[in-house]
């Protein structure tokens, strides 16, 4: 662990490993969306198959680093406090995420999108101010044609859960001792299952949509992973290991690509699957991460580098995502080389915005911002 007063708190200790495992997560996030773009409808067969797992990780990270940071803080900090402090971590990136999906989003016309051609600039730059304040759209404002609430910028909408998971940590979660919190965990794994082992599709995607089986999913993915987080945070469960971040990502990355499970005949096994590593692996691979006491060499730079960069990749990548999916439905009968190696410079591409947007934006706002709405209260 080291120290990080702007990231967790005065005095505290920062968890290093665990926003380099972040930054492994949204690492393959851009890696899964890339691969869906050759088959989008078709999750039997998509190569990193389980990389939307990764938002279930995120969950569960969340959970953990809030409960460390603010449990207890309360008595000094109060709960607008609370709230402002999470506004200036997330929003700014929620609003450039938005602003990056609106200037592509005439350059994602066509087939895979097919309400773009028709859709009028004062509709887009609607949806853009109200996709800046991350209030969710209903299915008649689609500008797309997925039925997406931030159809600008697909990801947000595991960041609308995220306020609602503060919001609900705010007003009541925190006060609940370890012996109802694991209650909840114990309800929201069963809530869990019951979407991936006996849902019909035998999987967790889904989340993005303000529907009644969208909003379904979306609160089983969170519910579990968030309180989980708390919880194993309360605990103090934390195992300790050589080579915590190697191991940590090795884990992550093997449980996010493997193959699908049971094909379209069994999908329960799939679900199963999911199921484990939501409720055992990835809470083993934050006790891993949070119970190495010593990080230095190559891991700390790789550890620190991804983890600033995890969140502006993962909230910013998508709008290139959009571009490459029409463009790869489109270019058929270009060799597959050839549209790999498109792939591979939309990686890249995604890397270098986010950090531009990270060091050039990110950081700046939030400084101005905290220095803004936080000095009063801390006077």
């Amino acid at each position: 662990m080291t120290k990080n007063s702007a990231a967790i708190g005065a005095g505290k200790d920062h968890y290093l490993i665990l926003d380099g495992l972040r930054g492994v997560a949204s690492l393959m996030v851009v890696l899964f969306h890339l691969c869906e773009a050759y088959k989008p409808d078709h999750p039997l067969t998509q190569p990193i198959n389980h990389g939307y797992l990764a938002v279930d990780f995120f969950f569960l990270l969340s959970g953990f680093v809030i409960a460390y940071a603010y449990d207890d803080r309360w008595q000094a900090l109060g709960t607008w406090d609370f709230f402002k402090r999470r506004l200036i971590r997330l929003q700014p990136m929620v609003i450039m995420g938005t602003t990056i999906g609106a200037v592509l989003f005439y350059f994602q016309a066509g087939s895979a999108f097919p309400l773009i051609e028709a859709t009028p600039v004062w509709k887009m730059l609607l949806v853009m101010l109200v996709g800046w304040t991350l209030l969710p759209l209903p299915p008649s404002m689609d500008i797309r044609g997925w039925s997406e609430m931030h159809p600008l910028d697909g990801p947000a909408w595991s960041l609308f859960f995220e306020y609602i998971a503060n919001i609900l940590y705010a007003i009541g979660l925190r006060k609940l001792s370890n012996r109802w919190l694991g209650v909840l965990v114990a309800l929201a794994a069963a809530f869990l299952v019951q979407l991936a082992v006996f849902g019909k599709r035998g999987d967790v995607i889904g989340g993005w949509a303000i529907d009644p089986e969208q909003l379904h999913i979306g609160f089983a993915r969170l519910l579990f992973p968030f309180l989980a987080g708390m919880l194993l945070m309360r605990l103090g469960k934390r195992i300790r290991i050589k080579h915590a971040f190697a191991v940590c990502s090795l884990l992550l990355v093997v449980a996010l690509a493997l193959p699908r499970f049971g094909g379209a005949d069994r999908p329960w096994l799939n679900g199963l699957y999911e199921s484990l590593c939501v409720i055992a692996v990835f809470p083993l691979i934050v006790a891993i991460g949070a119970g190495a006491t010593r990080v230095d060499g190559l891991s700390t730079r790789i550890a620190g580098f991804f983890g600033e960069l995890s969140y502006p990749l993962y909230i910013t990548h998508y709008g290139l995502i959009y571009v490459y999916t029409e463009w790869v439905g489109a270019h058929q009968a270009l060799p597959f080389a050839t549209r790999c190696a498109a792939g591979a410079a939309v990686f890249v591409a995604s890397i270098a915005i986010a950090y531009a947007c990270l060091k050039l934006y990110d950081l700046p706002a939030r400084k101005w911002l905290a220095e803004k709405l936080l000095r009063r209260a801390a006077g």
